[in-house]
C-alpha cells in the first residue's frame, strides 16, 4: 500500500506570497511615505534574489529531471509557469503602485522625480555638463558586427539597447549598440536646488542616458533607446573532489557569478518586439522570461532616495535602543553574567553589550582565548575589529568563518584573510555543511581556573541589521551550556564523533529529532486528554517531516499555533488534516528573524531560541544551534515579548489560509502592534 503525498504548498509561489505581504507596507497610507518607498525597493531587491537563486533552481530541475515532481507534487514546468504568471502579477502591482500612487503621493509634499518632458532649459544645460563630465568618461558603447559580438553583460547591470541608422566613419551599420552603465554611477541623481527651482528634486540615470546618448554615435541617427536588466544563476558550486582550498575556489567561482545562466530579462515597456526577440535570442529565455515594466527597470537604486531627503516627518521616528534591567543598573558586564543569564531583544534593546563582551575580551588581560562563528557580519565591523586587535595582541582567537554565506563570501573571505594576517586560527568550518549557529566564546582566567562567557544567538553578528531586525541573544556563563558550545568548536575546528551535549539541540544531529520528539510528546499529551499546545516562531516551515508530524499532532488535539515570516508549505486549517493549526505572518517596520520553540509540555513549558528555521537546509546541511531558555524570568519574558504580542497583532499580522493565499487580520478594537508595543516598552529610556 502506498503513502498519499504529503499535502504541501510550492516553495517559490509562497516566496512571492510574502513580498505581496511586502508590497502591501508600501501601499499602506499608514506607513510614512518615505518608508512605503523602501518597501517598494525591497519587494525589487526580494524578487532579485528569489530569480538568481530560486527560479534558477527551478529551469535546473527542468533541465535535468523534468518528469521528477517537486515536493509539492508539481513538475518543474507547471511551477515555473505558476511562477511566471504570480511574478507578472506582482511586478505589474509594484509598478502601478510607484507611477500612480507614490510618485504623486511625494510631489505633493516636495519631492519630484522629474521626467525629460518637464526638464527646464537650466536643467538641461546643468543635466548636459553632468553627463559631459561624470557619465561620458566611462561609458563604452559597443555596436554589433563580427568584430563586436554582443557583450558578456554582468549580472543586474543596467544596459541599453540602441537602435541606429546611418554608417560610421569606417563605413559600418549594424543598426544596433549595446551601452552597460557602469555601477559606479547612480541611478538617481539629485538636481541642485538652485538649478530646479526647489529642493528634492530627482532624475533617472536612464533618462540622462536617453537625452545625450546620441552623442556617443557622432553623424547616426538614433531611432531607439531602451533599458533592460538581464538576472542570471547566482548559486555557487564547488566540486568537494577537485577541491584543495574552499577559500581559493570560491574566489574563482565569485568571478563567474556575474555570468551565470540567464533566468529573467527586464526591459522598458516601449521596447518593440523584434528587439526582445533579439535579445531572447541571445541569452537563450522564452517569452515567460520578460518582464516588460513602465518605469527604471531597477527599483532598488530608488533606496537611496530617502537618505537624500532630509524629511524626519516622512521616517519611521528613530528610536534608542533600550538595555535589559541587569545591565542597566551595572556597568560591569561580566560581573553581570556572572550573576545570572542576561536575555537581549533586538532591535528594541541594544546590541552594544555583544559589542562590548569582545572589546572587553581583546583589551582584558586576564582573558586567554575566544571563539567566535561568523556567517554575517558585513564589510565594516566592530566585532571584527574586535577580533583582530584581540589576535594581535597574542591571545588564542579562533574564528569560524563561513565563507558559503550567499552573496556575503566576498566579504567574509576578506576578513578572513585579514584575521589570518592578526595571527587568528581561521576555519572554514566543515565542508558540505554551512556554519549558521551564532556562537561566541570567551575564556578568561579567574581566582585560579578558567571560565567560560558565551554569547548565542537568533541573528548574524551584524550591528547594523542588529538595527534592523528582531532577534534573541543570550549571555550566560552557565558551565553545561559553556561545555556544550565549546564541544561544538572542537567538532568544527577538529576531527573525532560527536558526543551528546547537555542542554543544547545542534543540527545536523540532534535538532531535528529533538523537534520531533517534542512535537510528538504534544499529541501523546493531547491523546491522553491532558492539554497540549505548540507555538513557534520561525523565517521558514518546508520541512516534510516536520509538516507531517504538525498535521499529526493535529488530528491528535494540539493547539498549534504558528508564526511564519516568509515561506510556509504547511497548509493550516484544512478539516480533518490541520484542524487546529493556524498560520500567521507579521511583516512591519523590523524583519522578523528570531526562532522561537514553545512546547506546553503539561505544564513544563519548554522553550527554546535557535539560529535554524525548520527547512530541511537548517536541520541536515548546516550546523545550527538551538539552546532551552531555564531561566524562569528570561522564559516569562520571551513569551511576553517574542511569542504573546505576535498572536495578537491586528495592525501588521495576516492570517495564512489552507490554499497558501493570506488575509489581513480584521483590526477590531485598538488596534495593537506587536513591533510598536515592544518598541514602547523595551527601548530607552524605558528599561526593562
Amino acid at each position: 500500500m502506498t503513502t498519499p503525498p504529503l499535502p504541501l504548498l510550492n516553495r517559490e509561489l509562497g516566496l512571492i506570497e510574502f513580498n505581496r505581504r511586502v508590497l502591501a507596507q508600501a501601499e499602506d497610507t499608514g506607513v510614512p511615505l518615505l518608508e512605503r518607498l523602501k518597501f517598494l525597493c525591497i519587494v525589487s531587491s526580494n524578487l532579485d534574489e528569489f530569480f538568481e537563486v530560486r527560479v534558477a533552481s527551478l529551469k535546473e530541475a527542468q533541465r535535468l529531471s523534468p518528469g521528477q515532481a517537486l515536493p509539492d507534487g508539481l513538475l518543474p514546468s507547471q511551477a515555473l509557469a505558476k511562477v511566471s504568471q504570480a511574478a507578472h502579477g506582482l511586478v505589474e502591482r509594484q509598478y502601478w503602485l510607484m507611477r500612480e500612487v507614490l510618485f504623486p503621493a511625494l510631489a505633493e509634499e516636495g519631492i519630484h522625480f522629474v521626467r525629460r518632458a518637464e526638464w527646464t532649459a537650466e536643467m538641461h544645460e546643468w543635466i548636459h555638463q553632468y553627463f559631459l563630465r561624470e557619465v561620458m568618461p566611462v561609458l563604452t558603447p559597443i555596436g554589433l558586427d563580427p568584430s563586436h559580438p554582443f557583450p558578456r553583460l554582468l549580472n543586474k547591470s543596467l544596459n541599453f539597447a540602441i537602435e541606429l541608422e546611418g554608417r560610421d566613419a569606417f563605413g559600418r551599420s549594424s543598426g544596433i549598440a549595446i551601452v552597460q552603465a557602469p555601477r559606479i554611477l547612480p541611478r538617481v541623481i539629485k538636481l541642485p536646488e538652485d538649478i530646479a527651482g526647489k529642493p528634492n528634486c530627482f532624475i533617472f540615470l536612464s533618462s540622462m542616458l536617453h537625452a545625450h546618448i546620441g552623442e556617443l554615435f557622432s553623424g547616426m541617427a538614433i531611432k531607439g533607446f531602451y533599458q533592460f536588466r538581464l538576472t542570471r544563476d547566482s548559486e555557487l558550486t564547488v566540486e568537494e573532489d577537485e577541491l584543495k582550498n574552499l577559500r581559493t575556489a570560491l574566489q574563482g567561482e565569485l568571478r563567474h557569478r556575474q555570468y551565470g545562466d540567464a533566468v529573467r530579462l527586464e526591459i522598458a515597456d516601449n521596447c518593440p518586439e523584434h528587439m526582445e526577440e533579439f535579445m531572447l535570442g541571445q541569452f537563450g529565455l522564452e517569452k515567460a522570461d520578460v518582464y516588460r515594466v513602465e518605469g527604471p527597470v531597477n527599483l532598488v537604486r530608488l533606496m537611496q532616495v530617502p537618505d537624500l531627503v532630509n524629511r524626519p516627518d516622512l521616517k519611521y521616528r528613530p528610536f534608542v535602543p533600550g538595555l535589559p534591567l541587569p545591565l542597566a543598573k551595572k556597568n560591569d558586564l561580566l560581573a553581570t553574567i556572572r550573576k545570572g543569564d542576561v536575555l537581549l531583544h533586538h532591535p528594541y534593546q541594544s546590541f552594544q553589550p555583544v559589542i562590548d563582551l569582545l572589546n572587553i575580551a581583546a583589551t582584558d588581560p586576564q582573558v586567554v582565548a575566544i571563539k567566535m562563528t561568523v556567517y554575517r557580519t558585513g564589510t565594516e565591523s566592530a566585532l571584527m575589529d574586535s577580533l583582530l586587535a584581540a589576535a594581535r595582541a597574542g591571545k588564542q582567537v579562533t574564528v569560524v568563518v563561513e565563507l558559503m554565506a550567499r552573496f556575503d563570501e566576498e566579504a567574509n573571505i576578506g576578513w578572513a584573510s585579514r584575521l589570518e594576517d592578526a595571527g587568528a586560527h581561521v576555519v572554514y568550518g566543515v565542508y558540505g555543511y554551512k556554519i549558521h549557529a551564532k556562537m561566541l566564546m570567551v575564556v578568561r582566567r579567574e581566582d585560579g581556573q578558567l571560565r567560560r562567557y558565551v554569547h548565542l544567538g537568533t541573528g548574524n553578528y551584524h550591528p547594523r541589521t542588529a538595527r534592523m531586525y528582531t532577534d534573541f541573544g543570550l549571555m550566560t556563563c552557565n558551565e553545561e551550556i559553556a561545555s556544550d558550545v565549546n564541544d561544538i568548536f572542537v567538532q568544527i575546528t577538529g576531527l573525532g564523533r560527536v558526543g551528546e551535549l547537555k542542554h543544547l539541540l545542534q543540527s545536523p544531529f540532534s535538532l531535528h529529532s529533538g523537534m520531533l520528539a517534542a512535537i510528538s510528546r504534544e499529541a501523546e499529551h493531547a491523546r491522553a486528554g491532558r492539554s497540549a499546545a505548540i507555538i513557534a516562531k520561525m523565517n521558514s516551515l518546508l520541512e516534510p517531516q516536520i509538516i507531517a508530524a504538525l498535521y499529526e499532532a493535529s488530528q491528535a488535539g494540539v493547539k498549534i499555533r504558528l508564526i511564519i515570516r516568509g515561506v510556509c508549505a504547511l497548509r493550516p486549517g484544512v478539516p480533518g488534516l490541520s484542524d487546529n493549526i493556524e498560520v500567521r505572518s507579521v511583516v512591519g517596520r523590523f524583519l522578523e528573524h528570531p526562532r522561537v520553540f514553545y512546547f506546553y509540555n503539561d505544564r513544563q513549558e519548554d522553550l527554546y531560541i535557535a539560529s535554524a528555521d525548520w527547512m530541511g537546509r537548517n536541520f541536515f546541511r548546516r550546523i545550527e544551534t538551538c539552546v532551552p531558555i531555564r531561566d524562569t524570568k528570561l522564559k516569562r519574558r520571551v513569551i511576553k515579548e517574542g511569542l504573546r504580542p505576535y498572536l495578537f497583532d491586528n495592525v501588521n499580522a495576516w492570517e495564512m489560509q489552507g490554499d497558501g493565499s493570506y488575509k489581513r487580520k480584521t483590526q477590531r478594537g485598538k488596534p495593537r502592534s506587536a513591533q510598536a508595543i515592544l518598541l514602547e516598552e523595551l527601548s530607552s529610556p524605558t528599561v526593562r
